[in-house]
Protein backbone atom coordinates (compact mmCIF):
# COMPACT_ATOMS: atom_id res chain seq x y z
CA UNK A 1 0.00 0.00 0.00
CA UNK A 2 1.18 3.38 -0.88
CA UNK A 3 0.41 6.47 0.79
CA UNK A 4 0.56 10.29 -0.58
CA UNK A 5 0.09 14.07 -0.59
CA UNK A 6 -0.34 16.86 -2.86
CA UNK A 7 -0.10 18.76 0.57
CA UNK A 8 3.58 17.86 0.90
CA UNK A 9 6.24 15.46 -0.22
CA UNK A 10 7.48 12.57 2.03
CA UNK A 11 10.01 13.96 4.64
CA UNK A 12 9.61 16.95 3.61
CA UNK A 13 7.99 20.66 5.40
CA UNK A 14 4.10 21.05 6.07
CA UNK A 15 3.56 24.42 4.80
CA UNK A 16 2.01 26.63 7.34
CA UNK A 17 -1.57 26.05 6.14
CA UNK A 18 -1.58 22.78 7.56
CA UNK A 19 -0.31 23.84 10.76
CA UNK A 20 -2.16 24.71 13.89
CA UNK A 21 0.63 27.76 14.45
CA UNK A 22 3.23 29.76 12.44
CA UNK A 23 5.85 31.66 13.25
CA UNK A 24 5.32 35.28 14.28
CA UNK A 25 8.37 37.38 14.93
CA UNK A 26 7.11 39.34 17.89
CA UNK A 27 4.75 36.90 19.74
CA UNK A 28 7.00 33.65 18.69
CA UNK A 29 3.88 32.01 17.39
CA UNK A 30 0.37 33.02 15.62
CA UNK A 31 -2.41 30.68 14.79
CA UNK A 32 -3.07 29.48 11.48
CA UNK A 33 -5.85 27.90 9.17
CA UNK A 34 -5.17 24.62 11.04
CA UNK A 35 -6.54 22.48 7.56
CA UNK A 36 -5.91 18.64 7.47
CA UNK A 37 -4.00 18.04 4.69
CA UNK A 38 -5.06 16.01 1.25
CA UNK A 39 -3.93 12.51 1.36
CA UNK A 40 -4.23 9.88 -1.12
CA UNK A 41 -3.89 5.70 -1.35
CA UNK A 42 -3.45 2.91 -3.35
CA UNK A 43 -2.09 -1.02 -4.03
CA UNK A 44 -4.52 -1.89 -1.22
CA UNK A 45 -4.86 -5.28 -0.19
CA UNK A 46 -7.57 -7.50 -0.51
CA UNK A 47 -10.11 -8.68 2.11
CA UNK A 48 -9.91 -4.35 3.09
CA UNK A 49 -12.89 -3.71 4.70
CA UNK A 50 -12.20 0.03 6.23
CA UNK A 51 -9.34 2.43 6.93
CA UNK A 52 -8.12 3.77 10.04
CA UNK A 53 -6.23 6.88 9.48
CA UNK A 54 -3.32 8.19 13.13
CA UNK A 55 -1.34 10.94 12.52
CA UNK A 56 1.49 10.90 15.33
CA UNK A 57 4.39 13.35 16.19
CA UNK A 58 6.91 11.10 17.72
CA UNK A 59 9.36 14.11 19.11
CA UNK A 60 7.39 16.43 21.71
CA UNK A 61 9.31 16.62 24.62
CA UNK A 62 9.21 14.46 27.31
CA UNK A 63 9.17 17.34 30.31
CA UNK A 64 7.21 20.37 29.71
CA UNK A 65 9.99 22.76 32.33
CA UNK A 66 11.22 24.04 29.29
CA UNK A 67 8.74 24.23 26.94
CA UNK A 68 8.23 28.03 25.77
CA UNK A 69 9.86 29.49 28.33
CA UNK A 70 11.88 32.83 27.15
CA UNK A 71 15.75 32.56 27.70
CA UNK A 72 15.76 28.60 27.84
CA UNK A 73 15.48 26.33 25.35
CA UNK A 74 14.29 22.36 24.61
CA UNK A 75 17.65 20.21 24.20
CA UNK A 76 17.24 17.84 21.39
CA UNK A 77 18.76 15.00 23.44
CA UNK A 78 15.55 15.06 25.74
CA UNK A 79 13.66 12.17 25.64
CA UNK A 80 10.65 12.16 23.51
CA UNK A 81 7.07 10.91 23.63
CA UNK A 82 4.07 10.55 21.17
CA UNK A 83 1.38 13.24 20.11
CA UNK A 84 -1.42 12.27 18.30
CA UNK A 85 -2.96 15.14 16.05
CA UNK A 86 -5.57 12.90 14.18
CA UNK A 87 -7.64 9.75 14.86
CA UNK A 88 -9.89 8.56 11.92
CA UNK A 89 -11.93 5.95 11.91
CA UNK A 90 -14.47 3.74 9.85
CA UNK A 91 -12.96 4.91 6.51
CA UNK A 92 -14.82 3.11 4.24
CA UNK A 93 -13.02 0.40 2.31
CA UNK A 94 -14.24 2.23 -1.34
CA UNK A 95 -12.12 5.67 -0.54
CA UNK A 96 -9.26 6.34 -2.00
CA UNK A 97 -8.58 9.98 -0.69
CA UNK A 98 -8.90 12.80 1.75
CA UNK A 99 -9.59 16.11 0.35
CA UNK A 100 -7.02 18.94 2.21
CA UNK A 101 -9.64 21.14 4.40
CA UNK A 102 -12.56 18.20 4.51
CA UNK A 103 -12.29 17.51 8.36
CA UNK A 104 -10.56 20.63 9.84
CA UNK A 105 -10.54 23.92 8.35
CA UNK A 106 -8.89 26.64 11.22
CA UNK A 107 -8.54 26.60 14.90
CA UNK A 108 -11.08 26.07 17.22
CA UNK A 109 -11.38 26.95 21.20
CA UNK A 110 -12.58 24.12 23.22
CA UNK A 111 -12.23 21.61 20.13
CA UNK A 112 -14.37 20.38 16.74
CA UNK A 113 -16.98 17.99 18.05
CA UNK A 114 -16.91 14.34 17.98
CA UNK A 115 -16.81 11.67 17.31
CA UNK A 116 -18.68 11.81 14.75
CA UNK A 117 -17.64 13.17 10.98
CA UNK A 118 -18.91 13.45 7.91
CA UNK A 119 -20.08 10.51 5.72
CA UNK A 120 -20.58 8.41 8.55
CA UNK A 121 -16.88 8.61 10.21
CA UNK A 122 -15.36 8.79 13.28
CA UNK A 123 -12.89 11.33 14.45
CA UNK A 124 -10.92 10.25 17.91
CA UNK A 125 -9.75 12.81 20.40
CA UNK A 126 -6.60 14.53 19.76
CA UNK A 127 -3.84 15.52 22.75
CA UNK A 128 -4.47 18.62 22.77
CA UNK A 129 -7.29 17.85 24.96
CA UNK A 130 -4.36 17.46 27.51
CA UNK A 131 -2.43 20.38 26.41
CA UNK A 132 -5.36 22.71 26.75
CA UNK A 133 -7.24 21.18 29.90
CA UNK A 134 -5.62 23.52 32.36
CA UNK A 135 -6.68 26.63 30.07
CA UNK A 136 -9.89 28.33 30.86
CA UNK A 137 -10.72 29.87 27.35
CA UNK A 138 -9.18 26.45 25.44
CA UNK A 139 -9.84 23.61 27.46
CA UNK A 140 -12.23 20.87 26.26
CA UNK A 141 -12.23 17.29 23.61
CA UNK A 142 -10.01 18.04 20.39
CA UNK A 143 -12.11 15.62 18.33
CA UNK A 144 -10.07 15.51 14.67
CA UNK A 145 -7.37 17.22 13.17
CA UNK A 146 -5.29 19.59 14.93
CA UNK A 147 -1.77 20.64 12.82
CA UNK A 148 1.78 20.93 14.36
CA UNK A 149 2.35 23.25 17.10
CA UNK A 150 5.73 22.52 18.47
CA UNK A 151 7.19 24.15 21.37
CA UNK A 152 8.68 27.51 19.60
CA UNK A 153 12.26 27.21 21.41
CA UNK A 154 12.60 23.34 20.82
CA UNK A 155 16.18 22.66 19.01
CA UNK A 156 14.95 19.43 17.76
CA UNK A 157 12.79 19.75 14.51
CA UNK A 158 9.30 17.94 14.71
CA UNK A 159 8.08 14.87 12.47
CA UNK A 160 4.79 14.22 12.03
CA UNK A 161 3.57 10.63 10.97
CA UNK A 162 0.70 10.13 9.03
CA UNK A 163 -0.11 6.28 8.80
CA UNK A 164 -3.49 4.83 6.67
CA UNK A 165 -4.11 1.40 8.25
CA UNK A 166 -5.91 -0.80 5.52
CA UNK A 167 -8.73 -3.88 8.12
CA UNK A 168 -9.77 -6.57 7.80
CA UNK A 169 -13.39 -5.02 9.54
CA UNK A 170 -15.52 -2.20 8.75
CA UNK A 171 -16.01 -1.27 11.96
CA UNK A 172 -13.50 -1.10 14.72
CA UNK A 173 -14.50 -1.12 18.40
CA UNK A 174 -12.58 0.84 21.04
CA UNK A 175 -14.10 -0.20 23.95
CA UNK A 176 -12.65 2.72 25.97
CA UNK A 177 -11.81 6.93 25.09
CA UNK A 178 -10.96 7.37 21.35
CA UNK A 179 -7.68 8.44 22.32
CA UNK A 180 -4.15 7.18 20.37
CA UNK A 181 -2.91 4.47 22.65
CA UNK A 182 -6.58 3.24 22.71
CA UNK A 183 -7.62 3.23 19.09
CA UNK A 184 -3.59 1.95 18.69
CA UNK A 185 -4.64 -1.70 20.57
CA UNK A 186 -7.74 -1.99 19.16
CA UNK A 187 -6.22 -1.87 15.57
CA UNK A 188 -3.85 -4.96 16.63
CA UNK A 189 -4.90 -7.84 15.16
CA UNK A 190 -6.98 -6.29 12.47
CA UNK A 191 -4.41 -4.34 9.88
CA UNK A 192 -4.14 -6.22 6.71
CA UNK A 193 -1.43 -3.57 5.26
CA UNK A 194 -0.07 0.00 6.49
CA UNK A 195 1.59 3.04 4.33
CA UNK A 196 3.25 6.23 6.20
CA UNK A 197 3.85 9.85 5.22
CA UNK A 198 6.16 11.79 7.12
CA UNK A 199 6.16 15.77 7.13
CA UNK A 200 8.62 18.30 9.25
CA UNK A 201 7.89 21.44 11.07
CA UNK A 202 9.51 23.87 13.27
CA UNK A 203 8.49 27.01 15.30
CA UNK A 204 11.88 27.68 15.63
CA UNK A 205 13.54 30.66 13.22
CA UNK A 206 16.75 29.28 13.92
CA UNK A 207 15.93 25.76 12.70
CA UNK A 208 13.53 26.88 10.02
CA UNK A 209 14.47 26.04 6.17
CA UNK A 210 14.58 28.88 4.02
Amino acid sequence: MKLSSLSFSDNAIIPGEFAFAVIDPVTHVALSSNRNPHLAWSDVPAGTQSFALICHDPDVPSSGEDVNQEGREVPASLPRVDFFHWLLLDIPAVAREIAAGSHSDGVLARGKAGPAAPDGLRHGINDYTNWFAGDAQMAGDYHGYDGPCPPWNDTLVHRYVFTLYALDLPHIAVNAPLTGANVRDALAGHVLAQASLTGTYTLNPDLQQK
